[in-house]
């Protein structure tokens, strides 16, 4: 079974589509995030949940 950790984001309703667009891709491109939940309020606000797999150094002798 994977394993992962997990990271939560809010990003305001003042935030562009683009804008939110650009913070996801720069978490996916340099720390290797990938998206586990969207939530769009009505209000506007973001609340994405990302997740990583963990990878775990096995020792080889």
């Amino acid at each position: 079974m994977a394993e992962y950790t997990y990271l939560v984001l809010s990003l305001p309703r003042g935030i562009t589509r683009d804008t939110a667009r650009q913070i996801l891709t720069e978490h996916a491109e340099r720390d290797g995030w990938e998206i586990d939940r969207l939530r769009l309020y009505p209000d506007g606000r973001r609340r994405i949940q990302l997740r990583r797999k963990v990878i775990r150094a096995v020792r080889t002798f």
